[in-house]
C-alpha cells in the first residue's frame, strides 16, 4: 500500500508541467502553441526568454529529484526507485494535460542525481560531452540515457539499473520523431532553429 501511494503521489508530483506555468506566468503565451509544442526547457528557449528556460530546467528536475528524495526519507530505497519511475510517467503523461508531456530529459537526470548522484553526474557529462562533441541536443539525450544503466551499475547501485534501462527506453520512444530527423539528417544543430 505504501508503494501505491508513493507511486500516485509521485506521479501527481511528475505530472505538473511547469514549462506552462513559467511561460504563461510571464505572459509568454501558451508553451504548447509555441515552436516544437512540447511542455520542456528546450521549447522554453523558443520563446528567446533564457531566464525561462532555465526554470523550468531545474523545477522539471527538481519534481523527479524531490519525488526520489522524499520517498527514500519516508519509505526506504525500493520506494525511491518507485517514485523516480511514477515521477518521470507523471512528466511524460501528465493527467493535467491529457496525457500529452514532455520528453523527460531534465526530470530524467534529476531522478538518476537523487537515486545515485555519482551516476547522475556522469550522465550528465555524457549529456554534455556528447552534444560538445555533435552539436545535437536530442542525440546528447539519448547517448546520456543509454549510458545511464552501465553508470548505475558502475558505481554500485546494480540495484536501480532496471530503472535506468525503463527510463531510457522510454527517453528513446519520447525522441521517436528526433531519431527520424537524425537519420535523415534533418535535425537542427544545437544554436541553430528548428
Amino acid at each position: 500500500m505504501t508503494l501505491v501511494l508513493t507511486f500516485v503521489l509521485s506521479y501527481l508530483l511528475g505530472s505538473v508541467p511547469f514549462g506552462v506555468l513559467v511561460t504563461r506566468a510571464l505572459g509568454l503565451g501558451d508553451l504548447r502553441a509555441i515552436g516544437s509544442g512540447n511542455i520542456g526547457a528546450t521549447n522554453v528557449l523558443r520563446t528567446g526568454n533564457k531566464g525561462a528556460a532555465a526554470a523550468t530546467l531545474v523545477l522539471d528536475a527538481g519534481k523527479g529529484a524531490v519525488a526520489v528524495l522524499v520517498a527514500r526519507a519516508v519509505a526506504g530505497e525500493q520506494a525511491a526507485m518507485v517514485a523516480g519511475l511514477a515521477a518521470f510517467l507523471g512528466h511524460l503523461f501528465p493527467v493535467w494535460l491529457g496525457f500529452r508531456g514532455g520528453k523527460g530529459v531534465a526530470t530524467f537526470l534529476g531522478t538518476m542525481l537523487a537515486l545515485a548522484w555519482p551516476a547522475g553526474i556522469a550522465a550528465c557529462l555524457t549529456w554534455l560531452a556528447a552534444a560538445l562533441a555533435f552539436r545535437f541536443s536530442s542525440l546528447a539525450a539519448l547517448v546520456a540515457a543509454a549510458s545511464t544503466p552501465l553508470w548505475l551499475w558502475v558505481f554500485g547501485r546494480g540495484d536501480a539499473a532496471w530503472l535506468g534501462v525503463a527510463l531510457a527506453a522510454l527517453v528513446f520512444v519520447r525522441h521517436h520523431a528526433n531519431i527520424r530527423r537524425l537519420i535523415a539528417g534533418t535535425e537542427p544543430r544545437i544554436g541553430k532553429g528548428k
